[in-house]
């Protein structure tokens, strides 16, 4: 058999297997995930799987950078991907996807001791995390807008009057103009008017 017709009949395969398990995807017709453990547990990992043009006669790529794993310590990723991939030279010239994916199930455990239980918990981590981070001491961190002074009404009046009153007062701008669209309400053309001129 070619390796073609090979990868179609493990594709078959794989997909009667784990027809139903939520765990397993497949993103296309050479690349499978599988993710192990529970949904937002710090010891959850995908594994991506993908077949070259010549698989099963050489090993899978494994792919271990998933957004998913980013939670991952790079020892524990590294391991993985280095148990998947000596696994896999012992089933060259065979259907081995399934066999990869149990191979973690088995060794789940081991692979993950290196993996800490929590990411940063102790209050000496994250003061290490803020002493990393520059501020500059003149530099606010948030500014706060200068409160508005409040008029009582008897000096909004007076103010008012001395802008009205033309006794050396400025008006504001725009004191004098028009409502736009005011005025073009009251202004405008009808549209029988429109037609009619042109």
């Amino acid at each position: 058999m070619s390796e073609k017709e090979l990868q179609d009949e493990e594709r078959e395969v794989l997909l009667s297997i784990y027809e139903g398990d939520e765990a397993f995807k497949e993103l296309s017709a050479d690349t499978y995930q599988y993710k192990y453990g529970e949904t937002d547990d710090i010891k959850s990992f995908l594994v991506e799987i993908k077949w070259g043009p010549n698989y099963p006669n050489e090993a899978p790529a494994v792919n271990m950078d998933t957004f998913y794993n980013k939670h991952l310590v790079d020892e524990v990723k590294n391991n993985i991907k280095q148990c998947i991939l000596s696994e896999a030279e012992q089933w060259l010239g065979s259907a081995m996807t399934y066999t990869l994916f149990e191979c973690i199930k088995e060794k789940i455990d081991d692979l993950l001791k290196q993996q800490p239980d929590k990411l940063i918990t102790s209050e000496a981590d994250i003061s290490d995390n803020i002493e990393k981070i520059n501020i500059n001491d003149n530099q606010e961190i948030s500014k706060k807008l200068p409160k508005k002074e409040q008029l009582s009404k008897a000096q909004k009046r007076r103010a008012w009057d001395r802008m009205e009153g033309g006794k050396g007062g400025e008006r504001p701008r725009g004191w004098d103009w028009v409502d736009i669209v005011k005025h073009l309400s009251q202004t405008g053309g009808k549209e029988s008017d429109i037609t009619t001129s042109t």
